[in-house]
């Protein structure tokens, strides 16, 4: 089942149980569905993969959102974006642990050689290509900078 597959169930669902974060989050879903289908070179599909990166962007940006209300003390506009982000992150592959993401980041430094920070990039194309989906580069950023830098 394609991702707007089970988005359009979600969405019956959630409008049965007329559960309105869940129905808004899950129109955000659908809004960039079809927007990515409709963009330049796009061709009308979306890949697996391109499901996933779209999935992982809505998420980042309600979690970058929620942060600056946070920040600003405005926890009344911030509960809205965490909750849309439960909804949508029920539509990502399972995610890692840090102990997970760090065992792929030391087995990716030790297969490459890295030897310090100069070679972060290099290390992060590999892991994040690796961990697709399952990790967010915030994470594995950090990760790899600990490892580089000891």
């Amino acid at each position: 089942m394609s991702l707007q597959e089970k988005v359009m169930t979600e969405m019956k669902a959630a409008m049965k149980a007329k559960d309105s974060v869940a129905l808004e989050s899950l129109r955000a879903i659908k809004s960039a569905i079809l927007l990515a289908k409709t963009d330049k070179g796009a061709g009308g599909e979306l890949s697996e993969e391109d499901e996933v990166k779209l999935v992982q962007k809505l998420v980042k940006q309600r979690k970058d959102s929620a942060a600056i209300f946070q920040e600003q003390g405005r926890e009344d506009l911030a509960e809205p974006e965490l909750a849309q982000v439960a909804v949508i992150e029920k539509f990502l592959p399972e995610q890692l642990t840090e102990e997970e993401i760090e065992k792929v980041v030391v087995l990716t430094i030790e297969e490459i050689g890295a030897t310090g920070m100069q070679e972060m990039g290099r290390v992060m194309g590999m892991v994040t290509k690796e961990l697709a989906g399952q990790a967010d580069g915030k994470t594995i950023s950090s990760i790899v900078k600990a490892k580089l830098s000891s």
